[in-house]
């Protein structure tokens, strides 16, 4: 434990350990860019920070990653076997003398490894990640993300310390989905281009199980459905909203997604599915209802209402189970007695209204005073409510450190974004550091409007 208010430490910086070169006065690092989120942020990041007077890399795996990265020069195609990229990477580490390493999730295969090879020589680990407070603000902490982020060592008190150094009023958590369109779009057009312009590299095998060609077909669709599914979602909630009957709200994930496969304890979402029907079946007063609520990005890859109906028939209560397409969330909070998820972002919206909160897999929220860990059966019929002081004090903390407002998908998402995030990657500090130490630069607030 360091000094800072209980701050764990962080994982060692350049000129910390293994005799790693300290960035010299003057200079403001070299930057080793891998996978980022799908469209131009990883672009236009490298150039402010080539504007700040940086080295800047970008590695590519496939036609998606060269598609976005405008600066040919500095763009490093990895066109080997898969069993190939750690001993390129170190070669990469050391030619280039990189100080820097920058990536979105830290769990797919190639980033963990990254991560694991740069913190052995001691240098920063810039990750990004969609925002702990969705969806109007990103996530950038250093080390690791999620499950693997320095959150989960980290108590309130420390947490109540660090806010010493903070008198900023803080805006509400937004209830809907900021860029579902462009995120949709961005994902369609990457996979579009390694489907048909990915000859240079034969090579590459995508980290997800799905083929490029099945993606780009379920983006696509998602796409074109829009409308329709929004229609159909809108009639589903207002008829819940209209029925009277009290009722329990399962935040669904993506199957496929980092935080649900690496951070979970189940193999798949029909696991989850069935958990959430034995545990309602058995504990749940009879007058109560289950609605499952699929995720805003979920694209049809998995049959959930389909498994839903069986598991829910065969449990006897397909009468009080019901399925609402993704989309905005405070229409069902706003009615709804408790929430159950695995580690959906989407809890900080329930914590943030005070209702009881079943979590089951590791979450930078899952801590004790919020969240319940009670057996389902017992949640779903006496669920505890979460301390909301508490939970205030931790959202107030992560506004002041690792969530940055704006977005990746949208231009003003991204411009928002820019006007702070590069001087919080060139601070010797990371974010949490940042603030215990009372060197935290102000933070931009954001108009809760669409981006």
């Amino acid at each position: 434990m360091d000094t800072m208010a209980g701050i764990p430490p962080s994982p060692p910086r350049s000129g910390d350990a293994m005799g790693a070169p300290i960035i010299s006065p003057g200079t403001q690092g070299r930057f080793l860019f891998l996978q980022g989120p799908h469209g131009p942020f990883f672009g236009q990041l490298a150039e402010m920070l080539r504007a700040a007077g940086a080295r800047v890399w970008r590695v590519g795996f496939n036609a998606g990653d060269a598609a976005f990265w405008r600066d040919r020069e500095s763009f490093i195609p990895f066109r080997a076997h898969a069993d190939r990229w750690s001993e390129t990477l170190v070669d990469i580490l050391d030619n280039k003398a990189i100080t820097d390493l920058v990536l979105y999730g830290d769990t797919r295969p190639i980033h963990a490894q990254a991560v694991k090879a740069a913190q052995a020589r001691g240098l920063r680990v810039h990750v990004f990640e969609e925002g702990y407070l969705r969806p109007y603000w990103i996530t950038y902490e250093r080390g690791g993300s999620n499950g693997n982020s320095r959150l989960m060592d980290l108590g309130l008190d420390a947490m109540r310390a660090a806010l010493a150094h903070s008198d900023t009023d803080l805006p509400d958590t937004p209830g809907h989905w900021g860029e579902t369109r462009q995120h949709i779009w961005y994902g369609a057009l990457y996979h579009w281009h390694i489907l048909f312009r990915n000859r240079r590299f034969r090579q590459y095998r995508p980290h997800r199980a799905l083929p490029v060609r099945t993606e780009f077909r379920l983006h696509l669709r998602r796409l074109l459905l829009m409308p329709a599914h929004a229609l159909e979602r809108v009639a589903a909630t207002r008829a819940i909203a209209r029925a009277g009957f009290p009722f329990h709200l399962v935040l669904l994930q993506l199957e496929h997604d980092s935080s649900f496969l690496a951070h979970s304890p189940f193999g798949s979402m029909t696991e989850f599915l069935a958990v959430c029907i034995a545990g309602f079946a058995d504990g749940a007063p009879r007058h109560h209802h289950l609605v499952f609520k699929a995720h805003p990005l979920e694209d049809g890859r998995t049959p959930l209402r389909r498994d839903i109906q069986r598991i829910a028939a065969a449990a006897g209560v397909a009468d009080r189970v019901h399925f609402v397409r993704g989309g905005k969330l405070a229409a069902l909070l706003d009615f709804a007695r408790s929430a159950i998820t695995v580690n959906s972002t989407a809890g900080q919206q329930v914590l943030w209204r005070g209702l009881p909160l079943r979590c089951f897999g590791a979450a930078v929220y899952a801590k004790p005073e919020f969240v319940s860990r009670q057996p389902l059966p017992e949640f779903f019929g006496a669920p505890t409510r979460p301390d909301s002081r508490a939970y205030r004090d931790f959202r107030a903390y992560l506004l002041e450190t690792s969530q940055i407002a704006g977005g990746y998908y949208s231009a003003a998402g991204r411009r928002r974004v820019m006007r702070q995030v590069v001087d919080m990657m060139l601070s010797p500090h990371d974010p949490y550091e940042a603030l215990a130490s009372g060197n935290a630069p102000p933070r931009q607030q954001i108009r809760l409007v669409q981006v």
